[in-house]
């Protein structure tokens, strides 16, 4: 009985225990959906998925004791000293001129930026360590990154989270590497889904649908950790894991769209049956700012709340949706009742391009406009981009012209790159004057590579990285984005507080074509040289290696054969010389006859 009650108390014991670990593990999971239908016609979605987790990591707190949050990446946090990471995965290009701003911005392929903390010694090999981890964690292509396309920049990847005292404002703990040319497929979506609380079982992970994902104009995953305050004071730091997913699809190509308008089934290829059980909150935002007598919308069924915002002098229209009350399968349906008049898209604020100047396969260039259309304010930006090794580019052909007046640059940082070490870099900062285009070229001499530098389809081309623009907006037109102190988007839709807004923007990558040496000759010296081989000194490595052994086990029967061939001869032998000696006699004896005859016919 005493034994009994011994190991009662001491079940009792560990179950208090793990009471107290589950209750001091505090984050809180939210998931969101914004619907924007564009004026081109498409429907953009931003899937915004958060995780909030109270942890200070910037006093050293470690990542343990999970809950919501994904085990696999607070591993990756702890071993390689991260204080921010950020990562996406993009297909296609974000059109910004027809489109207006993204939620959340994303050059073509793979991007990633990440801070260390202070105390991080020997960051290279560090940051070599961490994207082979991401690479294995997304099943992407990010362990090829290292110095030769890795860079620091100065002025553009400010730290987004807080930031604790003394952290240097340079950057020497910042790392940032793209890789334009990588594809992006259902092999990163699904280590992607892994990540979150439900899955892709329940709530909005449930409209993940593969083939209509990428069958999209456009598509982007995206994973943003750092740390925000947790109070107002800002006395301690959180955790904040945000992960989303941003598709651009036409409705009007899908054949279960009868009339003007969009589905969730449409869309996703499904519905929903409510949000996900381990979320705070689960709700999907329409913009129905587009509904006019003119273009007269209908959405369907009712919202759960009609919401009316004001935000940096934009005014927006929304339909929300809470989905923890809605137990029967959800399909939000939006439906054009008349479309006399087609909505003219309002042309965004500051907006980039980028294309290929020169001729020939020695010389090249490139120039990136950069347009402001605010009619009377002007708009400080920085300009990054990062050029390739094999582009060797002559800064004193640097050139920035201006349609309406000749502006100077106010920094500019140049890193000249390294053949097979590391890529240039150009950072400028300038003001653009309202109304104005602004165009920044440059002239490079392409590099002839040797022939196991390029890659299998290396006719296509080279890909290079999009330049990035950073500037901060007064207005909030066309702007989607969440606010900065949080990557929700409730906050920036109910009750917006922020007057400036962050803005970063990609222009299009390039294409470059590099002198390309003949192919065939390798194959040919290879098809010649194994033939050689293979005829000359495989003859001769055969005479020279092959050894004649006398075979002691087959004497016997050699001899036997030996002496049954020699008898088998005689006994041929002599049986052919007494046929021929019968037929002789034979013949001898017929001649005899003969003269006997003869005599006795006389």
């Amino acid at each position: 009985m005493a034994g009994e009650s011994l190991w009662i108390k001491i079940n009792v014991f560990y179950l208090f225990l793990l009471i107290s670990l589950c209750s001091s593990i505090s984050d809180v999971f939210n998931e969101e959906l914004l619907i924007k239908p564009l004026p081109s016609g498409h429907v953009y979605s931003h899937f915004q998925f958060t995780t909030k987790w109270d942890v200070d990591i910037l006093r050293g707190e470690k990542l343990e004791h999970y809950n919501l949050f994904p085990k696999t990446l607070g591993q990756i946090i702890n071993k390689y000293s991260v204080q921010e990471l950020h990562l996406s995965l993009t297909q296609s290009l974000w059109r910004t001129n027809a489109w207006g701003y993204p939620a959340t911005a994303a050059p073509p392929g793979a991007e990633i930026w990440v801070w260390f903390k202070k105390s991080t010694r020997n960051i290279d090999e560090v940051w070599s360590g961490l994207v082979n981890a991401l690479s294995g964690q997304f099943c992407a292509s990010l362990n090829v990154i290292d110095a030769r396309n890795s860079v620091q920049p100065q002025l553009s990847f400010k730290p987004e989270g807080i930031v604790p005292e003394g952290y240097p404002s340079d950057s020497r703990l910042l790392r940032y590497a793209s890789l334009p040319r990588e594809n992006v497929c259902t092999e990163n979506l699904t280590p992607w889904k892994k990540l979150l609380p439900c899955n892709s079982m329940a709530g909005l992970g449930a409209l993940f649908h593969a083939t209509q994902l990428y069958n999209a104009n456009y598509h982007s995953l995206a994973i943003h950790i750092r740390p925000v305050c947790r109070n107002k004071t800002c006395s301690q730091s959180s955790v904040e894991l945000s992960q989303s997913l941003a598709v651009v699809i036409d409705p009007t190509l899908s054949k279960q769209q009868k009339s003007p308008g969009w589905s969730f089934k449409t869309l996703f290829g499904k519905t929903i049956q409510g949000g996900c059980p381990l979320a705070a909150t689960s709700v999907a935002f329409v913009d129905v700012s587009m509904n006019s007598s003119s273009n007269l919308l209908k959405i369907s069924p009712d919202p759960t709340e009609v919401i009316f915002t004001t935000r940096g002098g934009d005014s927006r229209k929304y339909a929300m949706y809470d989905l923890h009350k809605q137990n029967a399968k959800f399909n939000i349906e939006l439906k054009i009742l008349n479309n006399n008049k087609k909505v003219q898209p309002v042309p965004p604020t500051v907006y980039g391009q980028k294309y290929l100047t020169g001729y020939g396969q020695e010389k090249g260039g490139f120039s990136s406009v950069l347009h402001n259309n605010h009619p009377t304010k002007s708009v400080r930006v920085i300009y990054l981009d990062i050029i390739p090794w094999y582009m060797r580019l002559y800064l004193h052909t640097l050139k920035i012209t201006n349609s309406v007046k000749t502006i100077k640059t106010e920094k500019l940082l140049y890193t000249s790159g390294k053949d097979r070490t590391k890529p240039y870099e150009l950072e400028i900062q300038l003001t653009l004057p309202p109304r104005s285009t602004t165009t920044i070229s440059m002239q490079f001499d392409k590099a002839f590579l040797k022939w196991t530098e390029h890659p299998p389809d290396a006719n296509i081309g080279f890909y290079t990285s999009s330049a990035i623009i950073s500037t901060m907006l007064m207005s909030a037109d066309n702007i989607t984005s969440p606010e900065h102190h949080t990557a929700l988007l409730t906050p920036s839709i109910r009750n917006p507080r922020e007057s400036e807004f962050f803005l970063r923007i990609y222009t299009e990558g390039l294409l470059v074509q590099l002198p390309l040496p003949d192919f065939s000759m390798p194959y040919n010296v290879i098809c010649l040289t194994c033939t050689v081989v293979a005829i000359a000194f495989g003859s001769m490595h055969n005479l020279t290696t092959r050894q004649i052994v006398r075979d002691d086990s087959t004497n016997v029967g050699l001899k036997e054969k030996m002496k049954n061939f020699f008898s088998s001869k005689i006994k041929k032998y002599l049986s052919k010389n007494r046929k021929s000696n019968e037929k002789e006699a034979k013949i001898s004896n017929e001649d005899s006859d003969i003269v006997d005859d003869k005599k006795i016919v006389k």
